[in-house]
Order: C-alpha cells, then structure tokens, then sequence
C-alpha cells in the first residue's frame, strides 16, 4: 500500500530493480492508517512482508499483500475504522488484523517475538523493533520489508542476496527453528520447490530429517494444507523426492513413496501436454495410492473435506476401460472424469478434446412423461427412466426427438414384460 494506494512498487536498489505493480484500494488507507511519526524506523508506520516482496522482486504475480506495523492491533482496528474501511479481527491475540477494501483483503500485523514455542504455537509479546520481528521469521527469504514509498527493501539476514541465488536458509540454527514449528519441516519443501535452486542447504534438509517425527505433533489439517500448497506449485518433483529420501513423511504419510510421485510427474506432464491447468488436488490422487479405500482413509486422517475426499476416490476408483470420456463425464462430473483421463496412462490425451467446451446435459425426459405414456406408476418407473438414461448415454446423448423415441420403445417393453 503506497501514498495513493492506487497501485504498489516494489523496487530494489544497486544492482537491480524490479518493479511489480499491484492494484490496491483507495487513498483513504495510508492517510488514515499511516501517518509519519518519526520515531519509528523510516518514519513509517507500516512495510509490506513476506511473500508479495518475494514475488515482485522476482517479477512474479502478487496475489497476497501481508503488512507489518509497530502500532498495536487495537489501533489498527481503531485506525481502519475511521478510514471506513472493515477491520476483521482475525488473529488478533497474536497481532493480527485483515483490513477488507475494495473487496480485497490485506494481513496487518504487529511486530512481535517469541515469548515460548512448543512447535504447534506460540506465546507472542508484541514489539516496535523491525529486527526483532525478523529474527523470529523462518527463512531469510521471508525476512525482507518494503518500504511501500520509497521502494526500500529492509534486510536484516542477507535474504536479498539468497533470494538471486535461489538458496533457501533457515535463520540462525535450522534445528532451533524447527523445534520452535514444527510445521517449517514442510514449509521448507514447499519454498524449496518455489525459490530454491539447484544447491539444498545440508544444514536444513539434515535438520527437517532429524526433526521429521515431530510432524505428528500437527494437526493433520496443517500437514493436508502444506501439501497441497507443495502440489500446487510449478515444479514440486525434487522437493518431493527429497522428502522421500529423507524419510520426511514416512510417520504421517507412510503411504507415499518414490512410485507415488512418478506418478505424479507423469500426470504433470500430461497435464502440461494437454494444456489442461494444473491441480493440487489431481496431483494429490497420484500421489497416493491407486486404491480408493486407501485414498479415502489418508483423506479422513487428513481431514479433507467430503468433496476433496470424494474428488480423490474417484480419480484413483476403477471404470470401464473402453467408457466414451462423456459417459464419464456425465456419470463422475467433469473435473472427476479429467482427473480420471490424466491419470490413467492407458488413456490417450485425444480423449480430453471430445469434454472441451462440452456439459453434461440434463436428460431431456422424467418419469411423468413415461407415465403419461401408458406406463403404470411404481417402481417399474424409475428403472425404465434409468433404462431411457443408460441408451441416452451410450448414444452419446441425443436430442429430445431420439429420447422421446428411445422412451416409447422402452415404455412398450416394460408393458409387454407386465402382460
């Protein structure tokens, strides 16, 4: 959020620059929230964080602005409420506030450190010293600020220089970090993924090895939500392997192995191949096993949701080989049935082209009508409507003359079976 919160510039001075503009709210935020007071570093009262100054330097799409404040989270609400904007209290026992304007949303936290951590949560003080806040961030990477006016990148860890040459590093000791969240284990493969290059910090990955039976200490919530964001990124496939290698799941998910994410860059490139947009979720199935009992099992321990859940089992479950992808389709759903034709390898991609731009239709005929043809009411009813919908479907669903002609011929069986 800049002066005129028209638009936000990111800009790293000396050897480079690099300007991302994001469109934003309305003035009224930084007149109202973000006065000069010059006895705060800069005199400002407010940096951007995390991973919006990542991505613009690194000249990527910003889709969250997170920002951090001296001020107290009582004085945020205060301050965004006189600005009229909405001022949702969302964490705010560890300095959290989401400001809401023009429909978006934006992250405004205290600075704090670390009062305890018993690697699930911490206990917080807040603070107004900038350092201070960043000593207790995981990476140096996330460890940057900017200055919203004048571009200015704070950098208290040498995260700038790691960030160009793609290394990934814990701050200070990989091991008390660790012990501090346990959840860093996995967000350090999953930023690996995203930044990381081709050189893994031995002093981390042993760290994350060491520490790994420590991830049954998490909620399986917070492992399902980190793994889905590691599938969710471009190129997962190394940090993956590294994970298996090291034994990284092998006491929460002890189903996945090095034939699970083959799986997975075989989908990815099929994926790619077809030009279909990439799934987490997709990409989740084949890393599992292709057993749907066992897929809906991880995904109850991982408390899923049904509709996740239901999306897995039918991607790994077994169908017709020789079923046409709109009988798919229409039976499982479209996303069901892509899942199900990326999947399974035996499948060409051509199989896609015929659901491009396709939806399964509704059958153009009920149960009424088939009465209204002389058929009696009862059960006789619902199984020759399903006898109408298997024809329909397997005759690549035709218009309502054929169905009307298909509904006499079977209404005309089913009375001559009663006879």
């Amino acid at each position: 959020i800049v002066r005129s919160l028209s638009t936000i510039t990111y800009c790293i001075g000396n050897n480079q620059r690099v300007q991302t503009i994001v469109t934003c709210a309305t003035s009224r935020y930084i007149r109202n929230f973000c006065p000069k007071y010059a006895r705060y570093p800069r005199e400002l009262f407010v940096n951007h964080i995390g991973g919006a100054v990542r991505d613009s330097l690194l000249g990527r799409a910003v889709h969250d602005i997170d920002l951090a404040t001296p001020l107290r989270p009582e004085e945020v609400m205060q301050r965004l409420k006189a600005a009229g904007l909405k001022a949702v209290p969302t964490g705010i026992d560890h300095g959290t506030v989401t400001a809401v304007a023009d429909g978006r949303t934006f992250e405004v936290t205290t600075l704090r450190r670390d009062v305890s951590t018993d690697g699930r949560r911490a206990t917080v003080a807040f603070s107004d010293d900038w350092r201070e806040d960043a000593a207790r961030r995981d990476f140096t990477i996330n460890a940057l600020y900017a200055d919203p006016q004048t571009g200015e990148i704070a950098d208290y860890f040498g995260g700038l220089a790691d960030l160009e040459a793609q290394r990934l590093r814990f701050i200070g000791d990989a091991t008390q970090r660790i012990a501090e969240d346990h959840l860093r284990i996995l967000r350090y493969f999953r930023f690996l993924a995203r930044y990381g290059g081709d050189v893994v910090d031995d002093d981390a990955y042993a760290a994350c090895r060491v520490a790994a039976n420590s991830l049954m200490a998490l909620s399986r919530e917070r492992i399902a939500d980190e793994l889905i964001k590691l599938l969710a990124v471009a190129a997962p496939l190394r940090a993956l392997r590294l994970m298996v290698d090291g034994g990284i799941l092998r006491a929460v998910l002890p189903e996945v192995d090095m034939a699970g994410i083959d799986r997975v860059e075989t989908v990815m490139a099929r994926e790619a191949a077809s030009e279909t947009p990439p799934s987490a979720l997709r990409r989740l199935a084949a890393l599992l096993p292709p057993d749907p009992a066992a897929v809906d099992q991880i995904g109850a321990r991982l408390k899923l949701s049904n509709k996740a859940r239901k999306r897995l089992a039918l991607a790994v479950e077994p169908g017709p080989a020789d079923e046409a992808p709109r009988a798919l389709a229409y039976r499982v759903g479209m996303e069901s049935a892509i899942d199900r034709l990326l999947l399974d390898v035996d499948r060409p991609l051509s199989a896609l082209v015929s659901l491009d731009g396709w939806t399964p239709p509704t059958l153009p005929i009920s149960g009424g009508a088939l009465i209204a043809r002389g058929l009696p009411p009862g059960p006789d009813v619902a199984k020759a409507l399903q006898e109408v919908q298997k024809i329909w479907v397997e005759e690549n669903f035709p218009d309502a003359t054929r169905v009307g002609l298909i509904a006499d011929q079977t209404v005309s069986k089913f009375q001559r079976a009663r006879q």
